[in-house]
């Protein structure tokens, strides 16, 4: 708390209190856009969203060439006719804790004075949390994606219809149901299912999302146990163990585990360990059905940023306040299917299964 009420009197010596304008007040120029992502560059959530963004951004001619958006993603920065756009990384996957974390945002923080924004994008929970924070009641405008389930959660808006403040943005709501429901196409005789996800802020919310249905008994098959644990170790046991209590896995995070040496394990690599030793269906998001596993609805990285670069050309080119524009989530992706491993589960894939989109194998050996 000490950390974060420094680094809020210090933002607030350069980006006074919001008033009832929509855009930060901006001086002859080019416009200055930082964003911020909770993750890292070979994280393949953030390589969707930062896809979405660019096409968005080249939409709106603030990108005035491809060349310049490879630009941008190689450098984390890029200066056009338009604008200047500066990309940082808070790593929150692979860092130790919440002590390490606030020291990034600090840095980002810092960075954030130098910089002198005219808007910025914070994309997913962590930057949310931790740089959204600061930033809240400024009169800089504030525009995130990616949050998980609602954006009240971290007092950065008031309500999902009216945020109140100077933050507004796009938001997951999980499609936990519609996963599950193609799961039980795959696999209609299966009746029971364990969640299995890491202790990361996503991982929880999105653990607290499919559980909250199932108290509701709004999904089709029954839940009968949870694992939680940033321990690649203990993931692995009860996964091993859990796969012959239960019938189906939701798996809802498993991108912040570390060993008992404290070593992050690449996304790829617990992905791989999974499939070669789990032999029951399983529910997830989708992008991780692109790491290999069966079945799930896209929550879409690609949509949540598009669609935060809409709410910021508003912003940026009509005036229109961010504390009365209401915060949206977008349409879902595709019901996706990894080809690879139903063979290797024995399920055949037919068009009665209502499957919109396909992953072909799995990411290569090395990976986020």
């Amino acid at each position: 708390m000490k950390v974060r009420t420094v680094v809020l009197v210090l933002l607030l010596g350069i980006f006074p209190l919001s008033t009832s304008d929509g855009a930060a007040k901006k001086s002859p120029g080019k416009t200055r856009i930082m964003v911020v992502s909770s993750y890292h560059q070979d994280y393949l959530w953030s390589q969707e969203s930062n896809r979405g963004f660019c096409e968005a951004m080249r939409k709106f001619g603030y990108f005035a060439s491809d060349e310049q958006a490879k630009k941008y993603t190689a450098d984390n920065y890029v200066e056009t006719p338009r604008v200047i756009v500066k990309k940082m990384w808070m790593d929150a996957k692979r860092k130790a804790g919440r002590v390490e974390l606030a020291k990034i945002a600090g840095e980002i923080t810092a960075a954030i004075r130098t910089f002198r924004p005219h808007l910025i994008f914070l994309g997913d929970d962590e930057a949310g949390n931790y740089i959204g924070s600061q930033l809240l009641d400024t009169a800089i405008p504030v525009v995130f994606w990616g949050f998980n389930d609602s954006p009240v959660k971290y007092g950065l808006v008031d309500t999902a219809e009216r945020p109140g403040h100077n933050v507004t943005g796009v938001y997951q709501s999980g499609y936990y149901l519609e996963s599950m429901q193609l799961l039980t196409k795959l696999v209609p005789e299966a009746r029971t299912f364990a969640i299995l996800t890491d202790d990361s802020p996503s991982g929880r919310a999105h653990q607290k999302g499919v559980e909250f249905l199932a108290r509701k008994n709004a999904l089709p098959l029954k839940l009968t146990e949870t694992v939680t644990t940033n321990s690649y170790e203990q993931w692995q046991r009860k996964a091993l163990e859990l796969q012959n209590r239960a019938d189906a896995f939701f798996v809802a995070q498993y991108s912040a585990l570390k060993n008992e040496k404290g070593d992050h394990i690449a996304n790829t690599e617990v992905a791989r360990w999974y499939r070669e030793n789990i032999r029951i269906p399983e529910a997830t998001l989708g992008f991780f059905v692109r790491h290999g596993l069966l079945c799930g609805a896209d929550d879409s990285g690609y949509n949540q940023a598009y669609e935060a670069v809409e709410i910021a050309q508003e912003i940026l080119t009509k005036g229109k306040n961010p504390a009365t524009f209401p915060t949206r989530t977008p349409k879902r992706g595709a019901l996706l299917v990894n080809r690879e491993r139903a063979s290797m589960l024995g399920i055949v894939l037919t068009e009665r299964m209502g499957i919109e989109e396909y992953a072909n194998g799995a990411l290569p050996a090395r990976g986020p």
